[in-house]
């Protein structure tokens, strides 16, 4: 063995051997009991971030149980991210000087496709270099023709069943992105704006009644001014009619909960095509929906000819200089609010009225419930549990609808005669149900590329190898952030029950996030992200692994540490070492087997090495457990304290002094097993030594977990 551990020697050797041997197909152990873990699919076009090197939580899992001699599979994947990846690739348009308008459909998609494809390699391989032990001969991609395939007959099905339906409402839609978005892809922000008092004239009266609110731009959609019924200000006013400012439409007032009269003047607006409380007022008290008078482009229309054409934030300056103008403008006064912005671009979403699909939520939630009550699904840390149950209790219905040009197309067909919606998962409908007519358009919109990924773990057994499915499903664990508990894990949860009548998960296992060495949330925008690849490149990825998992408990956040990185880095050199002292020593023709805990205990002649076979088996019981617990943090604190300052600091030590061959085979035995509990964390370094030591002819990969050295 070399002097010094250098892991750019080693890394990329070992786990192309693995992968050439086939170690990480569960095939290696056809008898044994399967377990399986279906990997969260990162974005197949964008670099890999520290959230998915926290990935490395489900490779300790995997190889614990893979060399406990079950038949482990984890599933490697890659998401279209439909958003996302449009989002990227609009921006490589601009800076050509071009549009996605530039293009049509089609063209478009395909470009998108290309640059995915061309670009998807690189993810794949930072899988790898951060040693996890995924079966690429499995690798699905979320828009491959089966996946594909599954989710249109999940969505015909959801239609015939009657829990998919198309409904006009308002959305939270990005002006920018041109597309809208679910409640849970909103950003609330905390913001300054202001609160603009505005005088509605009193039909065939002097008299004004002063509405506040913090949107004047939109006040040409309005259809009622709303007062609370415990207001005795207004009392006299509710049911005239007052005068909409600069285009004079008449719109009633009315009286409503809704409405705290210690807001403002305690008279708002009602506007209902542009505000999601004002839907639902106008739905309560039968008002019309108005006209709409934001566009999707993100200019106003339809106000008369005031402020058409500009902007929402030029619109709002003009507005509020025309009522100035008029003498209708009163107090504005500074005031916090929050807005609600893209998750991708930050620009504020707009509410708009668009007609989307829509999945009934109520009766898929309701399974989904019983199933964590009912303890079929299991969350780890338990603590989860409310915030699963929160959500699934206070559901909406989902807008799977998205105006993208990249992701799954929806398969529905609209009748431009009897507008009658035709769904059909395997191919056009050669006509409409309904009148016959052929005149039908397929709808340009795409799915919410939540709604793919919520059948993944049962679409992609379903298209791996034959009898995956049967032998793999319900899946082990399901392991993420807890960060997209609601976004992803409760609707696989409905999704996967509603399909197969099965669970698609046994387990939920959520860590914590990645923060940057200040604690703060990594962000481009902060310039705060750091690329784990890097600090693969100078401490190795052993160390990266075991740092992320050393010391923080299951579920809790972590500031990333340089000082534990290097410590990790410095304990590869301490294994390394005493891997050196014991190849070093066989050249003194110290003859070499290898023996189990329990043969170590009759073998042992000095007392102090049989409290040492003794610790080191009561080691293994506790990594064990805590494995079987997810209790990963105690596990790797286990394995550095006692390697570290026990077994290399105090035993080695004292072998050195008294060394003959049955202290020596002792030594080598014990170490030989600690390498294999470590070898889950710390993959690449565990493999060297067991490779570089006497005797040792198998991978540490397919050495089983207590068998013999």
């Amino acid at each position: 063995m070399d002097k010094a551990y250098d892991h750019t020697l080693v890394e990329d050797k070992i786990y192309k051997t693995w992968e050439e041997n086939g170690y990480f197909k569960p095939e290696i152990n056809p008898d044994g009991a399967p377990y399986s873990i279906i990997l969260p699919p990162p974005n197949a076009n964008a670099p890999l971030h520290f959230g998915h090197a926290m990935y490395v939580i489900e490779d300790v899992l995997i190889r614990y149980h893979r060399m406990k001699g079950l038949a482990t599979l984890w599933v490697p994947g890659a998401d279209h991210a439909g958003t996302e990846t449009q989002f990227v690739f609009e921006k490589k348009l601009k800076e050509q000087g071009k549009s996605r308008l530039d293009y049509d459909r089609d063209t478009l998609f395909q470009m998108i496709w290309d640059y995915v494809q061309e670009n998807r390699g690189g993810m794949e391989n930072q899988l790898r270099r951060l040693g996890f032990s995924l079966d690429w001969s499995r690798l699905k991609f979320t828009m491959d023709p089966d996946i594909v395939k599954i989710v249109y007959s999940t969505f015909e099905k959801m239609f015939d069943d009657g829990l998919v339906y198309r409904a006009n409402r308002l959305v939270n839609y990005c002006t920018f992105d041109g597309t809208s978005f679910s409640d849970l892809e909103v950003v609330n922000e905390d913001a300054q704006g202001s609160l603009y008092e505005i005088k509605y004239p009193i039909k065939n009266t002097s008299d004004f009644i002063t509405v506040a609110t913090t949107r004047p731009e939109t006040l040409f959609g309005d259809v009622a001014v709303m007062v609370s019924p415990d207001d005795s200000r207004y009392k006299d006013l509710v049911g005239k009619t007052a005068m909409i400012p600069l285009i004079d439409r008449e719109i009633p007032i009315i009286a409503d909960e809704h409405v705290d009269k210690e807001f403002g003047t305690g008279a708002v607006k009602v506007t209902p095509n542009h505000d999601f409380n004002d839907y639902e007022v106008a739905v309560r008290n039968k008002l019309p929906m108005g006209i709409q008078v934001i566009g999707f482009d993100g200019k106003m229309i339809n106000t008369d000819g005031v402020v058409d054409d500009l902007y929402v934030k030029q619109a709002r300056k003009a507005t509020v200089e025309k009522l100035e103008e008029k003498g209708l403008l009163g107090n504005v006064v500074d005031r916090q609010m929050v807005l609600r912005k893209c998750y991708k671009c930050k620009n504020v979403l707009e509410p708009l009225p668009k007609e989307q699909w829509y999945v009934k939520m109520e009766p898929l939630a309701k399974k989904a419930i019983e199933a964590v009550k009912s303890g079929e699904i299991k969350i780890h840390p338990q603590s989860f549990d409310k915030v699963y149950f929160q959500f699934l209790e206070n559901i909406r219905d989902w807008n799977i609808s998205r105006q993208n040009v990249w992701g799954i197309r929806i398969p529905a067909w609209f009748c431009e005669n009897c507008s009658n919606w035709e769904v059909k998962s395997e191919g056009a409908p050669e006509k409409c149900s309904k009148c016959d007519s052929k005149n039908l358009v397929q709808d340009i919109d795409t799915f919410d590329t939540w709604f793919s990924s919520s059948q993944w773990p049962f679409a992609t057994l379903q298209t791996t190898k034959e009898g995956d499915y049967e032998k793999f499903y319900p899946t082990t664990v399901m392991e993420t952030g807890y960060d997209i508990l609601r976004w992803w894990v409760a609707r696989m949860a409905m999704v996967g029950i509603y399909r197969t009548e099965k669970v698609p998960f046994k387990n939920v296992v959520l860590h914590g996030l990645v923060n940057d060495p200040l604690g703060k949330k990594m962000s481009k925008s902060k310039g705060n992200v750091v690329n784990p690849m890097e600090l693969v490149d100078q401490y190795g990825a052993d160390a990266v692994r075991f740092a992320l998992v050393y010391g923080t408990a299951l579920g809790n956040d972590q500031a990333l540490s340089y000082p534990k990185l290097e410590a990790m880095r410095k304990f590869s050199n301490k294994l390394w070492n005493i891997g050196r002292f014991i190849e070093m020593n066989q050249t003194k023709n110290l003859k070499l087997k290898t023996l189990s805990i329990e043969e170590l205990k009759e073998f042992a002649k000095n007392e102090t090495d049989r409290e040492w076979v003794n610790r080191v088996g009561e080691l293994v019981e506790v990594v064990s457990k805590n494995i079987d617990d997810y209790q990963f943090h105690f596990a790797a604190d286990s394995l550095y304290e006692f390697i570290w300052h026990q077994f290399a600091d105090i035993y080695v030590e004292d072998v050195k002094n008294r060394i003959d061959e049955n202290s020596f085979i002792i030594l080598y035995s014990l170490f030989s097993i600690l390498l294999k509990l470590l070898h889950p964390f710390m993959p690449f370094i565990t493999e060297e030594i067991y490779q570089k030591l006497p005797q040792h002819g198998e991978s540490i990969m397919t050495s089983s977990w207590l068998n013999n050295g």
